[in-house]
Formats: C-alpha cells, sequence, structure tokens
C-alpha cells in the first residue's frame, strides 16, 4: 500500500511519515496542493491523508483534484481548526476524517479500514 500525505506543517507531516514507515507503511508527503498534484502525476497512491485547512487549495478541493486523476483513491481528512461545517462536509467527502493531535493508532486503524484491511 502506498499513501500520500499532504498537510502545509511540514515538521508534523514529515514526522507523521515517519511514524509511519516504523510501522510498515510506506507514504511519501509533500506541504501544498500544488506539490501533490506533481507528485500524484508520478506515483499511483491507494489513499491520500489531507490536510483540510491549507493556503490556496485545502484538503476538500485538493481530493477532487486527486480523484480527477487517481479514480478510486481513499481519503482521509486530518484537521486542527474543524469547525462542525467542516467536520459535516469532511464526514459526506471522505471516509474519514481525524482531527489533530492525531494519535498514531487511530490513524493506522482508519487506513486499515478505509483499504478493508
Amino acid at each position: 500500500m502506498r499513501i500520500l500525505l499532504v498537510d502545509d506543517e511540514e515538521e508534523f507531516v514529515a514526522t507523521l511519515a515517519e511514524r509511519l514507515s516504523l510501522r510498515g507503511i510506506d507514504a511519501d508527503w509533500v506541504i501544498s496542493a500544488s506539490d501533490a498534484e506533481k507528485i500524484i502525476n508520478t506515483r499511483h497512491y491507494d489513499l491520500a491523508v489531507l490536510d483540510v485547512k491549507m493556503p490556496q487549495v485545502g484538503g476538500r478541493e485538493l481530493k477532487k483534484i486527486i480523484e480527477k486523476k487517481q479514480p478510486g483513491i481513499k481519503t482521509i481528512y486530518l484537521t486542527g481548526h474543524g469547525s462542525e461545517e467542516d467536520y459535516q462536509a469532511g464526514i459526506a467527502e471522505a471516509e474519514y476524517y481525524l482531527m489533530k493531535p492525531i494519535n498514531i493508532n487511530d490513524l493506522i486503524q482508519k487506513i486499515n479500514d478505509a483499504l478493508g484491511k
């Protein structure tokens, strides 16, 4: 399984990728929607973990862009600034939605659930 992590907090997303790697999960990471658009043109991903609130293009809009290039990709939204409106929209648009700070075991469980493992 290959996962794409997209979050504008570089230290957070790099650490998250490292923690997943230590648990045997292959994850690439980028810090913007434009970087995500570039990388999805070169690699296939089974799942994307997207920060809802990012400069220029947020996770909800990025999900639509990614799905056009990789139909069927699963999605988990992350947010540290979630309003009830964001939460409800996230539930409607993504398989899973987690609030920051996240527990790595909860994220791994959501990844496994989303990918049917």
